[in-house]
């Protein structure tokens, strides 16, 4: 991300691509086009993006497999056998990190000429940012999705006392209206919850009074 930052941030102050965004905001077309060094970290960004949204999965994937979860109920469920628990939750966030690794394609690599050969090699940027818009909403939605099993594994967890910075984030979570364990019920609402709760802040601002500022 730093890395990402830094080229956007010459790119910006550049006066040699287009548009030229002058000091007073104001933005002027320009006549050299060809953004690529911005297309190959949006491309980059979207890789990253994919490769957390598959380990998030993996942790979810073991919480809810009694086999590797150390005495956890299967898929988290209350009345295991009769139950779904959080198994379809767990679909969802397989079927985003699958579109995630398609969309970790790089957009930056593919131009075909066009205009009678007028057009010839463009940067792809625009397509690397519509992806990587996209794979930035999934990447949350599958966080969404880990915190929500997570908070539910602790809870179930018998005779076991979070850490401080848990206990913040399971408290503002349930504070945001994402209930915790119990029968099978609708998931979408709680789900919905927990995704406005990460992309609105509310878990850095519960758990960072406790940690100090995260990197």
């Amino acid at each position: 991300m730093a890395h990402a930052r830094l080229v956007a941030e010459r790119e910006l102050a550049a006066a040699v691509d287009n548009p030229i965004v002058l000091p007073s905001g104001e933005v002027r077309s320009n006549g050299n086009f060809h953004g690529a060094p911005v297309a190959y970290v949006l491309d980059f960004l979207a890789i990253a993006a994919a490769d957390l949204g598959s380990i998030a999965e993996r942790r979810t994937d073991r919480l809810l497999d009694r086999n590797r979860s150390h005495g956890l109920p299967p898929f988290l469920a209350d009345d295991a056998g009769v139950d779904s628990g959080l198994m379809i939750a767990q679909y969802t966030q397989a079927a985003l990190v699958s579109e995630m690794k398609r969309l970790a394609v790089p957009a930056s690599a593919d131009s075909i000429p066009s205009s009678a050969m007028q057009e010839d090699h463009v940067s792809m940027g625009w397509s690397a940012a519509r992806k990587l818009r996209t794979a930035i909403g999934n990447l949350n939605r599958v966080l969404a999705v880990e915190l929500y099993a997570a908070t539910r594994g602790i809870e179930l967890r018998e005779g076991l006392t979070p850490a401080p910075a848990s206990r913040a984030a399971i408290e503002a979570l349930r504070a945001a209206g994402v209930e915790g364990p119990g029968p099978d019920r609708f998931l979408a609402p709680d789900l919905a919850a927990a995704d406005a709760f990460v992309r609105e802040g509310g878990l850095v601002a519960a758990v960072e009074p406790v940690t100090g500022p995260l990197a």
